[in-house]
């Protein structure tokens, strides 16, 4: 029973970090200390991933109308000379939904090509208290300077997004691969520097998510095994459905928030609980032995 109620509180957190830029590591790499899952190492590493797959449902519920690229164009016909083909993608296919598909692929190339071979390397040796403290701070840091700017963003949608600006997204989100760092701290970080508006940083952000965390999902599904436990079965799915219902309220908290606000908040915050992390690990956990 203490699993599940500390498998309900993992999942709120993931709902709340994933989404935010403020690093679901830095704030699991504390909740780790002390309210550890009583379960096999190997679990948690897999439960960790896998638990940020309610939040990716929450982001397909939400942005449904704008993910899912079929139609039914009714007032399409048939244009003389046109073959089957044609007029089936025509009237079915809803163009700028693929061509966002596209952008989207454009932009997980990089962090598949690094992230893959990586993956256990940066595990073993990154996932430690300091590296994560140490890029939440540096991200901080980098939120509050871009904000300074005040460049005027040039790009206001999805649609004027260009291949090279997603593929430079991509390149950004790479830089996630270090622990603290945060995926959607990165990318919205790199899709701002390129000319993005906060509101075409953070949705695209959200549909990356979907394919690099279902990948990052699978990975550490196949790592662990599909060997269940009955119990493990329930603890992760308790996870998944509290992180869901947490993420469903923070992406609409995070959208209605950036049309009104900058990111400097966030910043603070960041270097805040960098801070926090150096302090305990440094110091008091020492002290507490």
């Amino acid at each position: 029973m203490l699993n599940l109620l500390k498998a309900l509180v993992l999942g709120v957190i993931e709902g709340i970090t994933e989404w935010l830029p403020i690093s679901s590591t830095g704030h699991l790499i504390l909740a780790d200390e002390f309210i550890r899952l009583d379960m096999s190492d190997a679990f948690v590493e897999m439960f960790n991933v896998v638990v940020q797959l309610g939040a990716i449902l929450a982001v397909v519920v939400l942005f449904w109308g704008k993910l899912w690229p079929f139609g039914n164009d009714r007032t399409a016909v048939r244009r003389k000379g046109e073959g089957a083909a044609a007029y089936f993608v025509r009237r079915w296919c809803v163009a700028d939904t693929w061509i966002m598909w596209f952008k989207v692929l454009v932009a997980i190339l990089p962090a598949m090509v690094v992230g893959l071979p990586l993956d256990d390397w940066m595990t073993e040796h990154l996932h430690t208290p300091v590296v994560v403290a140490a890029m939440l701070i540096l991200y901080g840091i980098l939120f509050i300077w871009m904000e300074n700017r005040h460049k005027t963003p040039r790009i206001e949608s999805i649609e004027g997004l260009s291949w090279a600006v997603a593929f430079g997204v991509g390149m950004f989100q790479v830089l996630s691969l270090v622990p603290g760092t945060s995926r959607s701290g990165a990318t919205i970080l790199g899709a701002m520097l390129l000319g993005c508006t906060r509101t075409v940083a953070a949705e695209f952000t959200f549909f990356l998510a979907i394919p690099v965390m279902f990948g990052a999902s699978l990975i550490k599904v196949l790592k662990f095994g599909l060997d269940f436990t009955g119990a493990e079965v329930i603890v992760l799915l308790v996870g998944m459905l509290s992180a869901f219902i947490v993420s469903m309220l923070c992406i609409q908290f995070l959208m209605n928030y950036v049309k009104r606000h900058d990111f400097k908040v966030f910043g603070w915050y960041r270097i805040a609980l960098g801070a926090l992390v150096l302090l305990y690990f440094l110091a008091l956990k020492p002290l507490l032995g």
